[in-house]
């Protein structure tokens, strides 16, 4: 019976290449990257000069319904993406996402300021002073029609006048942060 004994390591030996647990995170990243890349619309894959069989994985991924089928697509895509450099894909899939954020946030912010100036009249003015070039009389219009509104039925928060009073804290919102920019 023979016995091999262990070499003893020398301090040549490489152990700079990744491990096979960390090529396996790199594929399950590059596969989330992929499953994110989904979500773009194709004005936004163009200007990342993706090449056309990554562009056809994608296409067909967003196509295909099957649980089983869209795991494998995807696996192929991470496969194929391995090819790629993923820092302009994540840089484009995170502005994405950040400009659906900031767009939620400007939602949630005009309907605020539609409570707040429903609420109280000294919020118009607060409102005013914020925003200056506000068209003031189609604002104090708005808001005495939202409030009639709002008066005749309590349990409806959806008349015409609430609606388009939204859609002016809306653009006066837009119009100051572009101001600001």
């Amino acid at each position: 019976m023979r016995h091999h004994e262990a070499e003893p390591a020398s301090e040549d030996d490489d152990f700079d290449r990744p491990s096979k647990s960390q090529k396996k995170r790199d594929s399950h990243d590059l596969q989330d990257l992929g499953e994110d890349l989904l979500t773009l619309p194709a004005s936004r894959l163009e200007p990342l000069n993706l090449p056309e069989i990554l562009l056809e994985a994608i296409r067909d991924a967003k196509k295909i319904t099957a649980h089983e089928g869209r795991r494998r697509q995807m696996q192929y895509l991470g496969k194929l993406m391995r090819r790629e450099d993923p820092e302009p894909i994540r840089e484009a899939v995170a502005a994405f996402k950040l400009g659906h954020a900031l767009d939620s946030l400007a939602l949630h912010q005009a309907e605020r300021w539609r409570e707040r100036l429903l609420g109280s009249d000294n919020e118009l003015q607060v409102f005013i002073a914020e925003h200056t070039g506000t068209d003031v009389q189609q604002l104090r219009s708005l808001v005495r029609a939202a409030r009639k509104d709002a008066s005749a039925a309590p349990e409806q928060r959806s008349g015409r006048a609430f609606r388009e009073l939204f859609q002016f804290i809306k653009s006066a919102l837009l119009n100051k942060a572009q101001a600001d920019e």
